[in-house]
């Protein structure tokens, strides 16, 4: 049930990657509006995430996560309804808000569930797992919708979904909460909700140039927020984000490996589906269905990882992950306006599945690995804005990438145009995915009862 809710709360950032073009025809939005229904709901949901994890903490997880999955159902409902840009913008980004009170309080649950041993591995495999394939199964779901109903049908789908949630989540799961002293950090959410917005802000001007002053201002006004929070939550008594649980080099690198992860399904898949319908023609069941070897592949890789995992620990799965990630976004780079889909683009989906199935599996676990109780929804909402931001940010950069490439900021729109734009975003995807390996090399380090400790081994700390 936990899965259920990772699986909506991830499908929910790419599910409208294929109705875009008709929602696009239907609203009559800008390219720039279309590409923050993405946007808007990636980055409420990530800049967010900290402050649901320690509402989850303080105020109950199952009470949160209940109210988060209301809010959820209802922002969808809204959006699909929408009637103008404006108004599914704001509908996706209030999802984004309830999501952020969801998805930490379901996988702190998870966390306090099931502390340490075989079942955690098991529990968190599957979790990983779900939350990999969710971005391609909403392509797939996407594509079925928006060509036998309407893109609408993409966001109303959550309404019975969130219904299920709430009726299992009301009578299987037990409430728990951090005891102590738990006050509300004010100043550190204002400060890291502030500066990842105007960081996203800033690379999605980047489009129009670098050297404008607005592209400028924004992405400094970011990091200097960011600089500004860290120094807050490192004198405040009840930290939005206790520095404890990033500073630890392991769980600092997994979160690191997961906003790359991030921006690959949210960001890199987004200009496929625009590839598939937009250079190829695919209708948009067929490009859902396109993407589906992706899903298939990291289901497939899934259980030998699982079973992988507590043999050889989760470094070199983190590391051979991302390399052959690497080598499936290249395999996409190859994309020509007149290609074969089961020649240029298959290919390059299956490795990249497999890729990411070798990550997932040991990437969640490893990034909540001895994690205090206290902090466990803290730590759970580091680890899915980690995903998030980096799925804002890496959006924001390939559309920027894609915007010089192809030239479409000068007008430019013929199919060779679109094609190049695409093959530079996944050449830089790429070049992320290998920085990722470098970074597993890094940082995933120490022996592999400490990475994954069962119930018998103490928490690992930082220090």
């Amino acid at each position: 049930m936990l899965s259920l809710t990772q699986l909506i709360v991830v499908l929910d950032g790419t599910i409208v990657n294929i109705a875009l073009p008709q929602a696009q025809i239907s609203l009559g939005l800008s390219d720039t509006e279309r590409q923050w229904v993405i946007t808007a709901y990636a980055l409420a949901f990530g800049a967010l995430l900290l402050l649901g994890g320690r509402i989850a903490d303080y105020w109950g997880r199952k009470r949160t996560y209940l109210v988060g999955m209301v809010g959820f159902g209802l922002a969808s409902v809204w959006g699909g309804f929408a009637q103008g840009g404006l108004d599914l913008i704001a509908a996706r980004g209030v999802q984004g808000l309830f999501a952020a009170l969801m998805a930490p309080a379901a996988l702190a649950l998870l966390t306090v569930t099931f502390p340490g041993g075989r079942d955690r591995n098991t529990a968190f495999a599957v979790f990983g797992s779900v939350a990999g394939a969710g971005a391609a199964v909403g392509l797939v779901l996407g594509g079925l919708l928006t060509e036998f109903a309407d893109w609408r049908w993409c966001l109303w789908v959550n309404a019975p979904v969130v219904l299920v949630g709430l009726i299992a989540g009301s009578l299987l799961l037990t409430e728990s909460k951090a005891e102590g002293d738990n006050r509300y950090d004010v100043l550190g959410t204002i400060t890291v909700v502030a500066g990842l917005g105007s960081l996203v802000y800033g690379f999605t001007l980047a489009e129009n140039g670098w050297a404008r002053a607005d592209t400028i201002g924004f992405i400094a006004a970011g990091v200097g927020f960011l600089v500004l929070f860290v120094w807050i939550e490192s004198r405040v008594a009840q930290p939005l984000l206790p520095l404890r649980v990033v500073a630890h080099r392991v769980r600092g690198g997994a979160f690191l490996l997961q906003a790359v992860a991030g921006s690959v399904m949210i960001g890199a898949l987004l200009y496929l589906t625009f590839h598939l319908q937009i250079v190829l023609g695919f209708a948009p069941l067929i490009a859902g269905l396109a993407t589906l070897p992706l899903t298939v592949a990291i289901a497939a890789v899934a259980p030998f990882a699982t079973r992988l995992l507590p043999r050889i620990g989760p470094r070199p799965l983190m590391i051979a992950g991302p390399i052959v990630g690497a080598v499936g976004l290249l395999l996409l780079s190859r994309i020509t306006p007149g290609g074969s889909y089961l020649v240029e683009v298959l290919p390059g989906l299956v490795v990249l599945g497999i890729g990411m199935g070798l990550l997932f599996v040991p990437l969640q676990n490893v990034a909540l690995s001895g994690v205090e109780p206290h902090d466990a929804g803290a730590a759970s909402a580091t680890a899915n804005a980690s995903m998030q931001i980096g799925g804002s940010l890496g959006l924001s950069i390939f559309t920027t990438i894609y915007a010089t490439v192809s030239g479409h900021a000068t007008g430019a729109t013929s199919a060779v145009d679109l094609v190049n734009g695409y093959s530079a975003a996944f050449v830089a995807a790429a070049v992320g995915m290998v920085i990722a390996a470098v970074v597993a090399i890094v940082f995933i380090r120490g022996p592999k009862e400490q990475l994954l400790p069962s119930g018998d081994h103490a928490p690992i700390h930082a220090g």
